[in-house]
């Protein structure tokens, strides 16, 4: 019982992995022997991340009645919606030095808004915070990590490799430079991945030390001075708040600039 009690005030159970539906494919026959080896689950991030997308797809067709588009008079909650897509837009201009930026802005705005979604959430008590977890910031990034690559070989095809040598470096220095910039250019999706990641699940992991330390409090009679941890939880869920917001902008910013260097190279 008493590890029972300790396993479930620790501060990282908010980010494990919790099975719904588990079959086991090697019990049904199947030709893809390859199947018989894995296990197929839903967990607790796959119904979440369903969640927000089934909510924004709602919250959007909500404001798209009869699909003619925003109404002309906006309501309150198109309002929201118009500011966010606004402070993207303005994200874009200020990091693309391009007049095709806002060809982008579908793109960019749909990272916006999945992290904005995301990184709020699992601030709600009960819920489970997606992007705490270092899979999905790690395989969000490798894909627009490789879709931006895309667009610039689409763009300057072989010029692309001018992205590993600074304009007027001489020829000593590049062969210092070259390797240098390919692994500082391959590692940004893994710094992207971790900032993001880090951030939230230091975040939510400090909020769930301080409010199992006031419960401990309690548990031991400590019944005056439970109050302060509490009280130091307060502000600290605000910084919370903030960083949530602040790591979505970051992570856009870096995402525009990236798409920059990919329009534009050097």
């Amino acid at each position: 019982m008493q590890k029972m009690f300790l396993y479930n005030i620790s501060p990282i159970e908010q980010f494990k992995l919790l099975p719904f539906l588990l079959p086991y494919i090697g019990e049904i026959p199947t030709p893809f022997y390859l199947l018989d080896f894995f296990y197929f689950s839903v967990t607790n991030l796959v119904i979440f991340l369903c969640l927000g997308y089934t909510f924004l797809s709602l919250f959007i067709k909500a404001l798209t009645k009869n699909n003619k588009g925003f109404l002309i008079i906006p309501t309150a909650w198109q309002l929201i919606l118009e500011e966010l897509i606004i402070a993207v837009s303005n994200i874009m201009n200020d990091n693309i030095k391009s007049k095709l930026a806002q060809k982008y802005l579908p793109f960019v705005f749909t990272i916006y808004i999945f992290l904005f979604l995301n990184n709020y959430s699992g601030l709600i008590p009960g819920t489970f915070a997606a992007t705490g977890q270092l899979s999905v910031t790690l395989t969000l990034s490798l894909c627009l990590f490789i879709f931006i690559n895309i667009i610039c070989w689409k763009k300057h095809k072989l010029h692309i490799f001018s992205l590993f040598l600074p304009q007027g470096t001489s020829t000593v220095l590049a062969f210092l430079l070259v390797p240098i910039e390919f692994i500082s250019y391959i590692f940004k999706p893994i710094s992207l991945a971790i900032r993001l990641f880090a951030n939230m699940m230091a975040g939510h992991t400090l909020l769930k030390v301080i409010a199992g330390f006031s419960f401990t409090l309690m548990k031991a009679g400590f019944y005056s001075l439970h109050i302060i941890p509490i009280i130091i939880l307060i502000p600290l869920f605000y910084l919370e708040v903030a960083v949530a917001f602040i790591q979505t902008s970051v992570f856009t910013i870096l995402i525009c600039i990236y798409l920059n260097d990919a329009i534009n190279l050097h």
